[in-house]
Parts: C-alpha cells; sequence; structure tokens
C-alpha cells in the first residue's frame, strides 16, 4: 500500500501541470474512488498524524521561508495567521454549537481551529500565476504560522471540552504553549546550525536534519507547550542561519531531500483523505442518517470562513495603506540623513537605515490595494493540515465522525471551488507579475556582485599588476561562463581564487539580505548559483 501510494503522488504531481489540475484535487479523487471499493476500508489513529506528519511538514515549510518578506510583512501576516485565525475558530464554534446544540462550544471552536489554517498549495499557484510577491510572501508566511496557531488553539479547545476551565485559564495556557515553543524550538535551531557546520560529510547532516522537528516537538510537549510550534521555530531558525553555517554541498542536500519529504507527506494527507471519505460517509449515514446535516454544515462553515477572511483582509489592508502613506512622507527625511551621515559612521548605523530605505522603497513599490487583497482572500484554500488537524479529534468526541467529515469536505469544497477559480481571478483583476523588475534587479546584483571580485582582486595583487591583470582575465571570464579557463593561471591558484570570490561574493549577499536591498527571491537565486559554483569549485581539490 506505501508502494501504490508514494508511486500516485509522484503520478499527480507529474500529471497535474500538464492537465492544469492541482495535484491535491487528483490525490483526493483518486483515493475516493479507491475507498469505494468493498474491500477497502482506511483509518488512520490521529497519534500518526499528530506526531509522524504535521512536526516534519511543518519543519520543512519553514526551513524554506523567506524570512527577509517575513519580516517586511510581519504585520499582516501576524495578523492572518493569529487574530484572523482565533476569531475564525470563535465564529464558527458559536455558527456549529447554534446549529447542533449537542456539541458544546468548545467542541464548535475546535472544529473552527481545524478550518482556519490556510494550505501551501494555494501559494504555489499563486506564484505559478505571476502575483505580485508581496501577495506571495504574505501567503506563504501566513500558511506557515496559521497552522502552528490554528493546531495549538485546537488543543486548547480540546483541553477545555475534558476540563472545565475558564476563557482566563485557556488563554493562559495557549501563552504558555506558544512562548515556551518560541523558546525551546530556537534553542533546537542554534543547536543544529552549530552541530551541522561541524559535520564535513552532507548525508550525516541530512540525517541529523531529519530528527530536528522532532527533537522540538518532543521536549516542548513534555513540559506542555505546543511541539509544532516549537518545530516551526527551529525551522525558521535553521533557515536563517543555513547560508553562513552550513556548507554548500549540505544546503543542496538539505533543499532536495525536505522537499521530497514534504511532497510524499503532504501528498500522502490528501491521498489519505480521498480514501477515508467513503469509511466516514458511511459512518455518519449510520448514525442517525445526518449525511445530509454533514454536506450542509460544511457548505455553511466554508461560507463563514470566508466571509470572515473578507470582514478581516479589507480593514487590514486598509491600515497598511495609511501606514505606507505615512512611510512615504518619512522617506524624504531619511535619505537626507543618509546624505549627511559621514563616512567614519558606525556601520551598524548605516546599515539599520540602508534597512529601513530599503523597507519604505519595498512598501511603496509593492502596494496592498482592493485587487491583491482580493488575491489574498481567495488563495485562502484550506487543505493538508486541516485534513490532518481533523483526524487528531479524539476518539471520544461526541459526533467526531460527523465533524471529520464536515472539516474533510469544508477542505475539499475550498480545493475544488477557489482551486479551480483563481486563475481567472487573477487573470480577471489583471495583478500583473513583476518580472521586468525582478530583472533589473538581478542585472543590478549582477554587476554589483562583479564589483566585489573586482575590488577583491585589485587588493590582493596591488603589488603586481600584471599577475592582476591575467588573473582578472581568467577569473572575471569564469564569472560569465560556464567553460570559464585556467589559462596563464595554475589550477590551484586558480581554486583557491574562485573561493576567495565565492566567500567575499556570499558575504556580501548576506549584508544586502540583512540590509533588505533586493528582494529574496533574487538573492535566493544568487545564493544558490554560488552554492552551485562552490560545489564545482571542490572538484578542484
Amino acid at each position: 500500500m506505501i508502494i501504490v501510494g508514494v508511486l500516485a503522488i509522484a503520478a499527480a504531481n507529474a500529471l497535474g501541470p500538464r492537465v492544469a489540475i492541482a495535484p491535491p484535487l487528483i490525490l483526493v479523487t483518486g483515493g475516493l474512488l479507491v475507498g469505494l471499493l468493498p474491500q477497502v476500508n482506511v483509518m488512520v489513529s490521529p497519534e500518526w498524524i499528530l506526531l509522524g506528519v504535521l512536526p516534519p511538514l511543518l519543519y520543512s515549510a519553514a526551513v524554506s521561508m523567506p524570512t527577509m518578506e517575513f519580516r517586511r510583512n510581519l504585520a499582516a501576516i501576524g495578523g492572518l495567521s493569529l487574530t484572523l485565525v482565533v476569531l475564525s475558530a470563535v465564529v464558527v464554534g458559536v455558527v456549529v454549537h447554534a446549529l447542533i446544540p449537542e456539541i458544546s462550544l468548545w467542541t464548535g471552536i475546535a472544529v473552527g481551529a481545524i478550518v482556519s489554517p490556510t494550505d501551501a498549495v494555494a501559494t504555489q499557484m499563486v506564484k505559478r500565476l505571476g502575483a505580485p510577491s508581496r501577495v506571495v510572501a504574505i501567503l506563504e508566511g501566513e500558511s506557515l504560522l496559521n497552522d502552528a496557531s490554528a493546531l495549538v488553539l485546537l488543543r486548547t479547545a480540546v483541553a477545555a471540552t475534558a476540563v472545565s476551565i475558564s476563557i482566563g485559564g485557556a488563554i493562559g495556557g495557549f501563552v504558555w504553549a506558544v512562548v515556551a515553543a518560541l523558546g525551546i524550538g530556537f534553542l533546537v535551531g542554534k543547536a543544529n546550525l552549530l552541530v551541522a557546520s561541524r559535520l564535513s560529510n552532507s548525508t550525516v547532516t541530512t540525517a541529523v536534519s531529519f530528527t530536528i522537528p522532532y527533537l522540538a516537538y518532543l521536549p516542548a510537549e513534555h513540559v506542555g507547550a505546543s511541539g509544532l510550534v516549537a518545530s516551526v521555530t527551529a525551522g525558521i531558525v535553521t533557515g536563517v542561519g543555513a547560508a553562513s553555517h552550513l556548507s554548500a554541498a549540505h544546503r543542496m542536500a538539505e533543499v532536495h531531500n525536505w522537499r521530497t519529504i514534504e511532497l510524499l507527506l503532504e501528498g500522502g494527507v490528501f491521498l489519505l483523505m480521498g480514501l477515508e471519505l467513503s469509511s466516514l460517509i458511511g459512518d455518519v449515514s449510520r448514525d442517525g442518517g445526518r449525511l445530509h446535516t454533514a454536506f450542509g454544515l460544511a457548505a455553511l462553515v466554508l461560507v463563514v470562513v470566508l466571509a470572515v477572511r473578507v470582514a478581516f483582509v479589507g480593514p487590514m489592508a486598509g491600515m497598511l495603506h495609511r501606514r505606507a502613506r505615512r512611510l512615504d512622507d518619512l522617506a524624504p527625511k531619511l535619505r537626507e540623513i543618509g546624505s549627511r551621515m559621514p563616512d567614519d559612521a558606525p556601520p551598524r548605523v548605516s546599515r539599520k537605515l540602508n534597512r529601513k530605505l530599503a523597507d519604505l522603497d519595498y512598501f511603496l513599490s509593492s502596494p496592498l490595494g482592493w485587487r491583491e487583497s482580493t488575491v489574498v482572500v481567495w488563495a485562502g484554500m484550506r487543505g493538508a493540515v486541516t485534513v490532518a488537524a481533523a483526524q487528531t479529534l479524539p476518539i471520544e468526541t461526541t459526533s467526531r465522525s460527523l465533524l471529520v467529515l464536515v472539516a474533510f469536505l469544508v477542505a475539499l469544497g475550498s480545493l475544488l471551488l477557489q482551486g479551480l477559480t483563481l486563475g481567472p481571478l487573477v487573470r480577471l483583476l489583471g495583478v500583473t507579475p513583476d518580472d521586468a523588475e525582478i530583472d533589473v534587479e538581478r542585472n543590478t546584483l549582477h554587476v554589483r556582485l562583479r564589483g566585489v571580485i573586482e575590488d577583491d582582486l585589485a587588493d590582493r595583487f596591488a603589488t603586481d599588476p600584471e599577475h592582476y591583470r591575467r588573473v582578472r582575465e581568467v577569473v572575471v571570464r569564469s564569472e560569465d561562463s560556464e567553460d570559464g579557463t585556467v589559462a596563464h593561471v595554475g589550477r590551484a591558484e586558480f581554486a583557491a581564487l574562485r573561493q576567495a570570490m565565492i566567500d567575499a561574493q556570499r558575504s556580501e549577499l548576506l549584508a544586502l539580505r540583512d540590509e533588505g536591498q533586493f528582494s529574496s527571491q533574487v538573492l535566493t537565486e544568487a545564493l544558490a548559483r554560488l552554492d552551485a559554483e562552490q560545489i564545482s569549485v571542490d572538484l578542484y581539490h
């Protein structure tokens, strides 16, 4: 069964782009058809999903998070991933409890927490459609953090159903679960970087990295905190420090291996969703024939979460727009301060000013207008985490089969309704891609990195102009051509020089990332090219 499942996931991801259908939809449909066979009866224990799937899935997403855009859009991401999650869960909880009184308010809030988080599938679709980078960054950050916050809220609500606790006690438990998990995840992420930087074998480093989500998850759970928040935090810390602590071979190995794990885990959740649907439908049908209730409640819940999202994103976009206008008034003053700054000013001060100016340019060049806000609203699809979280409801939960089926139907309906209409909506709104701006950034960054090479070589061979001329010709040509020659320069000297150039360029890229002078996409591409060149230089030794 596992072999067939892996092949099905691979086939869906290979076929999906060719037929313009999201792979999750193919997997759910295929699983549903297989699940209709009488000899197929698949039900997975919630503990397997909670411990086996979610920690590595969230950790993998956190490692690849573009930290610069995450920092810039923290206000929007925080609002969507925390405030909106709590608001959506409470409203859904009230609706569910009002319609089915036998389901307690806390259980209804647990259902609301399950259907609150958005899925990364939407982000990938928006990327392919060429939406502005700011929209993509907001959706990426939201899909990562709201998974953790929704699952913490789910855990709090489930605990409240088992033990009668006050609102203050529930809030206190929520805060402890987050704060303690943040501390543990930070320590585990730092320890991961420290250990990985001392390992020379990339295979060993990757093997160690597979344990990191659990090294963060298990201690956090032991002290009553959220293991999932700890796993996400460890992933973010690792992703931020990877470029400066890990070798190029280590980074490339981890990227490819974690992408494979993410593909299999997320695909497996959707496939499992299809396989379990028929069993859930059968259980609900036998439980008083409430199948029509499940479908009606799922449709209503989907409408509610979309309505709450619309009501939240609109004012949030207006607030961010007003903030951008205030920053626009501030920009001339900051530029004047920068022009008057003495040459011997502390690097920390100039770096902070450059970052502030770069942030201002970003907000002004990437506004979040009503068109972009509409995409943010409609791209909030439910998916793998909703499906996985639904299965973590305790077995003794009242009307558990009904509630799990409702969550499954909400995820499926969201993928069908929003997933199939997102592309036409983006084209209708005319949300244009910023490819031209990205190309300009690529060219500007290339010129800047070329200058780093020129400056470093000039300093290195200042006392030997003739040798500098020969070395410059070889090293600079190797920067622009895949068949760079080592003529007139010894092989060992060429490798040493290219290594020095790579180190200088990487230091420059990391400094630019800290200052925020280029987009994460361009900087990530440049760092990936340096990693590839680093590996080719290593072959010289």
